[in-house]
């Protein structure tokens, strides 16, 4: 399997899951234009995906979804109240709404040789998931968005062989920052996102000994930065028996602007 943040940010997030015959988006949350960029640098036809799974409803999630539906016809995923409120995205425009296809939070289902399980988060939408794909013994979680995190999610994404977990704001700066009090409690909250010491905590808990990349995704443009989180999370993993300084796995932060590197596993 292979996974690859093509972008990841407050501002817009896509990610890659394939294998050597399955071909998945998760959320395509920029244009169609950088979406089919991204998709060439990894040698790969918008034509060849098989399917976009989406984590809910918010812009950066679906922004680039229509033109993407439109021109490749590509099945969308999503639980029923998440579709619907995508049906209803003043930015979606005119969409054949038969590549809609329902899935139940906790209940795994196939796309192709991969299956795919929804796990239910916290987050102010619809009905907000994460995701884990697996092919044979391999598996790839991914997890952003989520407010918080209970032994159920980590239960859900453990055994990951790559995975991209949210560390979207360094506290201080929120707490100082610009945003209006009502935000940046909305953003502190379950119903929010993780703090780069929170999702740094989500990482330790999942390390195991053959994961082979870790993406640290959806940072704050106005409220983080990539050494900061890095710092945070680099700094919730010593002592854990898995992390090894680092020698065997590759602890990374997921680029906003291009694809990070690939992750093999």
């Amino acid at each position: 399997m292979r996974l690859c943040s093509l972008y990841s940010g407050s501002s817009g997030n896509s990610i890659y899951v394939g294998s050597e015959n399955t071909h998945i988006l998760v959320d395509v949350g920029v244009s169609a234009k950088k979406i089919i960029e991204a998709l060439t640098n990894l040698e790969i036809k918008p034509e060849e995906i098989d399917g976009i799974l989406v984590t809910h409803e918010h812009s950066d999630h679906i922004a680039g979804l229509g033109v993407i539906l439109r021109k490749f016809g590509i099945p969308v995923y999503g639980t029923p109240k998440t579709l619907e409120a995508v049906a209803n995205y003043k930015s979606l425009g005119k969409v054949d709404m038969s590549l809609f296809h329902g899935i139940a939070p906790e209940e795994s289902f196939q796309i192709k040789d991969m299956w795919v399980k929804p796990i239910s988060t916290w987050h102010d939408a619809a009905d907000p998931v994460c995701y884990t794909l697996m092919q044979d013994d391999k598996k790839v979680s991914i997890a952003t968005d989520l407010g918080d995190f209970d032994e159920h999610v980590v239960d859900a994404l453990s055994g990951a062989d790559a995975m991209l977990i949210e560390a979207n704001h360094d506290i201080r700066m929120l707490e100082v920052g610009p945003y209006p009090y009502p935000l940046k409690q909305r953003i502190l909250s379950k119903k929010g996102h993780l703090s780069n010491e929170r999702g740094g905590q989500l990482v330790r808990s999942l390390l195991n000994e053959h994961i082979k990349g870790i993406y640290l995704g959806h940072l704050s443009k106005e409220n983080n930065y990539p050494e900061l989180a890095f710092e945070a999370v680099k700094d919730e993993l010593l002592g854990n028996p898995y992390s090894n300084d680092y020698r065997d796995f590759n602890l990374m932060v997921a680029s906003r602007e291009h694809c990070s590197t690939v992750i093999e596993c």
